[in-house]
């Protein structure tokens, strides 16, 4: 699964340290969520998606092999 944190982080000009903070995990949760070596809950995902105010769906893109 895909994601588009860093490009969000990006529009808003924030560091993956500030992202964790808002959301309440560490440093190394958002890293390792960016680099794919780690799967949010439905939880993460969604605070996630609030913090920037869009969809689960735009942050995290389901690919073909993730229905394998």
């Amino acid at each position: 699964m895909d994601n588009t944190i860093r490009v969000e982080r990006a529009k808003k000009r924030i560091t993956q340290g500030d992202l964790a903070e808002k959301i309440g995990v560490s440093r190394q949760t958002i890293h390792a969520i960016e680099t794919n070596k780690f799967t949010p809950s439905t939880l993460l995902a969604l605070k996630i998606a609030r913090y920037f105010s869009v969809t689960v769906e735009d942050i995290f893109i389901l690919e073909d092999s993730d229905l394998a």
